[in-house]
């Protein structure tokens, strides 16, 4: 269990979810809580991830590091998706290791799941068929650090958890058009097209895929009670269990923008996964439950994006 004057290691603080970690931990009471940004410590350097970890000799470790991005930034920088994760996987677990962290949780993707996988995804589904090609890099480097966590259990005993959280949004999300997610770039598009900054609202695809939206703040609460409560080999989803049309999202996000202007569907270009809809009744047995509605969540990543990107 993490102690209130337990020391704890979040890998990617500043990132979106790991800066989410970083309030909730605050906000219940953590006080011994170790940061590096990324001038000062490079996961991808084994050399300075094992003098760090020898230095520091954290208890409990939010594995929250990760290159990531949209379709069209996993499309383009395949080689540095594939590679940048593994580095950061492959060097913070094993020092982790090293220096008997007493737990480790290891935040993975609802990538890793197969293109066309039953719908709701269920844990099992994992490694059970062809992955979407667009994000595939990124999707093998997340498997291979479920793996790693499950290797080094099986073979060392280590405490190295894994959880799987659907698409994430909120505080802290990159609206940078090349690389961001769906939710935050329409929040940004639409934005922008009320300000009359541009004429119309360009959109990829044609609307029809399903997702499913996890406020990143509910993420965090859920994380930190993984470190409380679980203990096992298997990894879990974390989700709302609900999923929405990409074409109604848009619509919501315009009317919480107040945007009424043309929308323009791209279908030239890919929509990705047809529906990515994740089953999280394993963690819904344990007793965690999400807390922001969608509605709530756009609004609260709104008044983000206004306050501090536009």
């Amino acid at each position: 269990m993490m102690d209130r004057d337990s020391k704890i290691y979040i890998a990617g603080h500043r990132g979106m979810v790991g800066s989410a970690i970083v309030r909730r931990l605050e906000a219940e009471g953590f006080t011994n809580l170790v940061m590096r940004t990324r001038t000062e410590l490079d996961l991808r350097n084994q050399k300075a991830v094992d003098t760090f970890f020898a230095s520091e000799k954290p208890d409990f470790v939010f594995l929250s590091a990760a290159k990531v991005g949209g379709i069209m930034a996993n499309d383009t920088y395949r080689a540095d998706f594939i590679m940048d994760n593994l580095l950061i996987e492959c060097n913070v677990i094993r020092a982790a290791h090293n220096t008997k962290v007493s737990k480790l949780l290891f935040l993975g993707s609802s990538c890793i799941y197969p293109k066309f996988a039953p719908q709701p995804m269920t844990e099992d589904a994992f490694l059970t068929g062809p992955l979407e090609e667009t994000n595939r890099p990124y999707a093998i480097a997340k498997i291979a650090g479920i793996e790693i966590c499950q290797s080094y259990r099986d073979q060392y005993g280590d405490n190295f958890i894994s959880c799987m959280p659907t698409n994430l949004y909120g505080p802290g999300d990159t609206y940078d058009l090349e690389n961001s997610h769906v939710l935050p770039a329409l929040i940004r598009k639409f934005y922008e097209a009320k300000q009359g900054l541009t004429k119309k609202v360009q959109l990829w695809g044609d609307g029809s895929p399903r997702r499913e939206f996890l406020y990143v703040d509910d993420l965090a609460e859920a994380c930190i009670f993984l470190m409380h409560h679980y203990d096992d080999r298997q990894f879990l989803n974390i989700g709302t269990g609900e999923d929405i049309a990409i074409k109604d999202l848009a619509e919501m996000v315009a009317a919480e923008v107040g945007y009424s202007g043309p929308v323009e569907w791209d279908n030239s270009k890919p929509n990705g996964t047809s529906r990515k809809w994740m089953d999280v009744s394993r963690i819904h047995a344990l007793g965690w439950k999400h807390k922001t509605s969608l509605n709530q969540g756009i609004r609260h990543a709104l008044a983000d994006f206004v306050a501090n990107f536009s």
